[in-house]
């Protein structure tokens, strides 16, 4: 039976010292639809037969594979050998003889092609002055043909065949299992193209992101129709930003603006949650999809997590897993129930839609806020104030929910527990990288909360997190967007010492880049940062190289450093500050 709880908790928030409702959090709903209606890509027993039969090391590469004849002619065959079969039950040779005669390899939906604003020696390369860093940064400029989509018009004529969704344009894709456009990924592509002078290129992908708005309404997870259902962290319009700062081009941005929009109510009506603190009344967002059954990407591993649990828990585990996928933080502590550490913690415990997300919401207050810019360009004084409204209610609601003076920074807020994570995550100083904040002094505390931590100790990135749990978004993993993110925002404080501490990151973060390339020739989507540095690990699959948002990462930090930073051998910045601190103690006693 369908059914919504609609809850309403009131609670002293000893943590904080407020008292805080929270109203429209929305329960679980059963009898929850799947990730698509595809009865092959999605759902159904075909899917679940072959998934469990572990046909793949790696459930993404089925649900990859295009079709050789129709939907409905494989679903027909399928299930003729089913009926023949006792039980039902098709056995790994029968499966594995259906697959090939029925599905081609992944990666046949794309055809040969070569960015032609592609150039040899954009001018990021003059601003560097490291030698060695230079080639580097050429090295990956080249990656962009290597890296470089586009998409059959037979998938546009005949999309039952694919699991891939049609864009018209050329593509950038991450790389490795990655061979489709991913959301918020593209952000850090983008940048990195701008940088490399391929504005053509980075206008095509905007232009595909739009072209899917336009279609669903929203922009889904990634390429394919299995993650159509849930989104990923909206920067569509920061984009959209980033390209005309790089060119006049106005009339592209008169054209899209309303689609720009379209997105941005998306996240508005379906992923919006009201809280009051105190007599005051806040509405935010957070991740929350409300899709059943196993991720078809993922499915044996969703499969396996949920043996012991009835069929309602399965589908909300599910739900959460989802949800969490959503956030681009697949998997965390960060949406585990039971934080903080030394609490136990695993997979199990996922509850990504009791958590109102930091960085989510100042993605949301830089949306608004260049909404508000764009259509005071364009000349409509009334949406600009509509939007400069937003903006500033989603101000008010950041300080008042999220901000935590006794940490000195902004901490994700649980409707479970009802009070704030005090956990560290890199995305807790998202706000300083949107501008999300009306107190100058949030970089000096900022600086305070890292130097009162232990992330600065590592040398080879800004861990993920502290907790150690086995899943990718955890130590000792570190993520090139959350590097970019913080050493961005402090980078732009008003405050030196800020400005100290994103360089030494920044510093850290190249030269880990630097010398796995030259160990292994290849570029991460993470890196590990314990010892003397190494790909990262953990989480559902082994670690990928390409890497569309690292390179773009890497070309940004020489962009705004390029003048600075060597090459040298790894050494910990942070070190002379932690031996004086000593010293300083030590004098004390």
């Amino acid at each position: 039976m369908a059914c919504s709880a609609r809850i309403l908790v009131t609670a002293w928030c000893f943590f904080v010292g407020i008292s805080v409702s929270v109203l429209g959090w929305q329960g679980l709903v059963y009898g929850l639809p799947p990730p698509c209606e595809s009865q092959i890509y999605c759902t159904g027993d075909l899917l679940k037969q072959v998934q469990l039969a572990r046909l793949f090391s790696d459930d993404k590469h089925f649900v990859d594979m295009p079709l050789r004849e129709s939907p409905e002619l494989v679903l027909k065959k399928f299930q003729q050998l089913v009926n023949v079969t006792p039980g039902g039950i098709l056995s790994k040779e029968q499966l594995q003889q259906f697959v090939s005669s029925s599905f081609s390899d992944p990666g046949q939906e794309f055809e040969q092609w070569e960015p032609q604003d592609w150039t040899s020696s954009p001018q990021i390369l003059a601003k560097i002055s490291d030698q060695k860093l230079q080639a580097w940064a050429s090295d990956l400029n080249a990656r962009w043909k290597s890296l470089g989509r586009k998409i059959k018009d037979d998938v546009r004529t005949h999309p039952m065949f694919y699991s891939q969704i049609y864009v018209p344009h050329p593509l950038m894709v991450p790389g490795g299992r990655f061979i489709e456009y991913y959301y918020w990924d593209s952000y850090w592509v983008i940048e990195g193209l701008l940088l490399s002078e391929m504005a053509v290129t980075a206008k095509g992908m905007i232009q595909n992101f739009l072209y899917l708005v336009e279609r669903y309404g929203h922009i889904p997870n990634g390429g394919r129709v299995y993650y159509l259902r849930r989104s990923q962290p909206p920067f569509l319009t920061l984009m959209m930003d980033a390209y005309l700062a790089h060119a006049n081009d106005t009339e592209f941005l008169r054209e899209n603006i309303h689609l720009l929009e379209v997105e941005y109510e998306f996240w508005q009506r379906n992923r919006s949650v009201s809280l009051t603190v105190g007599d005051r009344n806040h509405t935010l967002n957070y991740y929350s999809v409300q899709i059943g059954e196993p991720r078809p990407e993922s499915y044996s591993k969703d499969w396996e997590l949920v043996t012991d649990l009835n069929e309602d828990a399965r589908q909300e585990l599910w739900a959460e897993l989802k949800s969490a996928a959503e956030s681009g933080w697949d998997f965390s502590s960060r949406w585990f129930l039971s934080w903080p550490p030394p609490l136990p913690a695993k997979l199990k415990d996922t509850k990504a839609r009791a958590v109102v997300p930091v960085d989510l919401n100042a993605f949301l207050c830089k949306t608004e806020h260049l909404l508000a810019s764009f259509y005071r360009i364009l000349g409509d004084t009334t949406k600009a104030a509509q939007f400069q409204a937003a903006l500033e209610r989603r101000l008010e609601s950041v300080q008042a929910v999220f901000w935590n003076d006794a940490a000195g920074v902004w901490l994700d807020f649980n409707l479970l527990k009802k009070q704030p994570n005090p956990a560290f995550y890199p995305s807790n100083l998202a706000p300083l990288w949107t501008d999300c904040f009306s107190d100058q002094a949030a970089a000096e505390r900022a600086v305070q909360y890292l130097e009162g931590s232990t992330v600065l100790s590592y040398k080879n990135g800004l861990p993920t997190s502290l907790a150690r749990t086995g899943e990718q978004w955890d130590l000792p993993n570190a993520w090139p967007p959350l590097q970019h993110m913080v050493i961005a925002g402090l980078a732009k404080s008003s405050s030196s010492r800020a400005k100290e501490i994103a360089f030494a990151l920044a510093q850290n973060w190249i030269r880990t880049n630097f010398a796995l390339y030259k160990k292994y020739q290849a570029m991460f989507e993470k890196y590990n940062v314990d010892g003397d540095g190494k790909p990262g690990t953990g989480g559902e699959y082994q670690v990928q190289e390409g890497f569309g948002w690292t390179n773009g990462v890497v070309l940004q930090l020489l962009d705004l450093y390029g003048d600075r930073l060597t090459s040298g051998s790894p050494s910990n910045p942070f070190g002379a500050w932690i031996v004086a601190a000593c010293i300083f103690l030590l004098n004390l006693k």
